[in-house]
């Protein structure tokens, strides 16, 4: 199925939400910088957090492609921290404004 502007079905694979938690080693290793860069690189909205049981959530909105590869990096993370599973999922985009950001979490360490 096709829109107006030529791009097809839901977004056309267009913009989409990731919503990420990554768990393993990724508080106290720099994830929450790493993934602010990856993000950024890709020109996504969002931002990334950590969690009070150790992982890191990633909320990221933009073309369906973009997440795809920021996902990619999520999974092999920075070379400080250990990345042992990405638990992911895709909806709607909601519409976040202003770029990617570090939200502060319940850790401060990076």
């Amino acid at each position: 199925m096709t829109d107006p502007d030529g791009l097809a079905g839901s977004g056309a694979r267009g913009i989409e939400r990731l919503d990420a938690v990554v768990r393993g080693r990724v508080q106290g290793v720099g994830y929450r910088v790493f993934a602010l860069r990856e993000a950024s690189y890709l020109g996504l909205a969002g931002f990334v957090a950590n969690e009070s049981d150790g992982s890191v959530r990633v909320v990221a909105e933009g073309p369906a492609e973009d997440l795809d590869r920021l996902l990619e990096r999520l999974t092999d993370g920075p070379p400080a921290g250990f990345v042992d599973r990405v638990i992911d999922r895709r909806e709607p985009a909601r519409g976040i404004i202003g770029g990617f950001r570090i939200e502060s979490g319940h850790h401060r360490g990076d």
